[in-house]
């Protein structure tokens, strides 16, 4: 009988990519791979060590499926991912019934490493990082209609906030006849809506073709049967360029949606977060994107609290979000991470003064949301079925304006049955919170 092993993959979507490749190598190995972990016989934990919050949630969940396996429940944890490359020693010590701590270059060995603890060996180990492999097939872990595309690993923005490259190691970018491969593996396996991925997209091709190459890539994914939504996150303010905009508006499987993470409007403070522009240059930038593709959704993320931040720059921000209105906003307080430079700055604002302000932030975003959705009632939106809500008796799934696990949902009734997957219009009729509330139409 084949050794049964789960999976937990917690972080980003980068991050659940890898683990897809991970479980792929494992199954075509002759493991069972089970979707309940806490019923298999060895569990890999793929961590994230990003922010504080993040972490704390890696340790929690590696010392409850420690404790299974102290109870006999299951029988050996393996722990990989951000959280291990970072801190090696400090996971091995913290976690000494870990029967193995690897770093993301070791992912490529993993059915190495199960062999190797079901033999009883323990094994520690960190090869480069920039082994990790983003080539190679996938065992897709998401809705079976749509599938994140990681187009580049690694980053050399070196943002002062950022572990980022400290984790990941340089950036570097897929060939793009690589990419157009997986994304036809993709579109033949029923994928109907692909979310392009990097910690920066827009920077896609600069190390392997001299330019930045993804208006390119964008065209050449926009040529695939199939796909019905191509979307692009992580998109860095600085490299977008009219070409990316003129491609975006013109082709009609791109979902008029961008990404932009600005972090802060204040020029002193973008310096130090080691980022370009200022409050002008941002609002010159989302004006333009707004002028070249009308219905644009712009989704962005802030940073509050971060080193040195007065009150009358938090407020500069505040006062931003106000007057832009962004479609889509998430705001964090500054997480002090070891080894960035922004760590070792001073003053550190105080952790309840970083959490007051994006709290603010977020209540000012929420009646900016509120207002958005009140203006959709009697609207006609397509919208795809991800499942139905046995407690509220309605299916529910999302529209292109929404990104799949970090936006809204919309919730609606319909006379047919429903398949997941399926795109359908719906009127708007009532909204809640962040969500949209209607009815099919024929």
């Amino acid at each position: 009988m084949a050794t049964r092993i789960g999976m937990v993959s917690l972080g980003c979507s980068k991050n659940q990519v890898d683990a897809e490749k991970m479980l792929y190598k494992l199954k075509k190995s002759g493991f069972e791979i089970i979707e309940d972990a806490g019923l298999a016989e060895i569990v890999i934990i793929n961590t994230c060590g990003f922010i504080q919050s993040a972490k704390e949630e890696a340790i929690e969940t590696i010392l409850e499926f420690c404790t299974l396996k102290k109870e006999g429940r299951i029988k050996k944890v393996v722990i990989t991912g951000c959280l291990s490359e970072r801190y090696r020693e400090e996971v091995r010590e913290l976690i000494p019934e870990a029967d193995a701590v690897i770093g993301i270059g070791c992912n490529e060995d993993i059915v190495d490493v199960i062999n190797s603890v079901i033999v009883g060996e323990v094994v520690e180990r960190f090869p480069d990082k920039e082994k990790l492999s983003m080539e190679g097939g996938r065992l897709i872990s998401t809705l079976p209609f749509f599938a994140y595309l990681k187009i580049a690993e690694g980053c050399d923005n070196r943002c002062s906030y950022c572990a980022i490259p400290l984790i990941r190691g340089k950036f570097r970018s897929r060939k793009i006849e690589d990419i157009i491969e997986e994304a036809k593996w993709l579109a033949d396996n029923g994928v109907k809506e692909i979310n392009l991925i990097a910690q920066d997209t827009t920077r896609y091709g600069e190390d392997l073709y001299g330019k930045p190459e993804l208006p390119k890539l964008l065209r050449e994914l926009c040529k695939i049967d199939g796909f019905r939504w191509i979307r692009i996150l992580y998109c860095y303010p600085d490299r977008i360029t009219d070409e990316l905009l003129d491609v975006i508006a013109s082709e009609e499987k791109i979902v008029k949606y961008i990404d932009l993470p600005i972090q802060h409007v204040n020029k002193e403070i973008l310096s130090k977060m080691n980022r370009r522009g200022d409050k002008d240059s941002l609002r010159a930038l989302i004006e333009k994107i707004r002028r070249k593709i009308p219905n644009i959704i712009l989704r962005t993320t802030l940073i509050t609290g971060f080193p040195t931040e007065t009150e009358e720059q938090y407020t500069e921000l505040a006062e931003f979000v106000k007057d832009i209105r962004f479609n889509r906003l998430g705001c964090f307080a500054y997480s002090e991470e070891e080894g960035t430079p922004a760590a070792s700055m001073t003053p550190q604002i105080d952790e309840d003064v970083r959490n007051r302000r994006a709290e603010q932030i977020m209540e000012i975003q929420g009646v900016i949301s509120e207002q958005a959705n009140a203006e959709m009632n009697g609207k006609i939106v397509e919208a795809v079925v991800e499942g139905f809500d046995r407690w509220a008796e309605c299916y529910f799934g999302r529209t292109a304006a929404d990104a799949p696990d970090i936006d809204g949902k919309i919730f609606f009734s319909s006379e047919d049955k429903l398949a997941m997957g399926q795109f359908v219009n719906v009127r708007i009729e009532d909204t809640m919170d962040y969500d949209l509330i209607g009815t099919v139409v024929k």
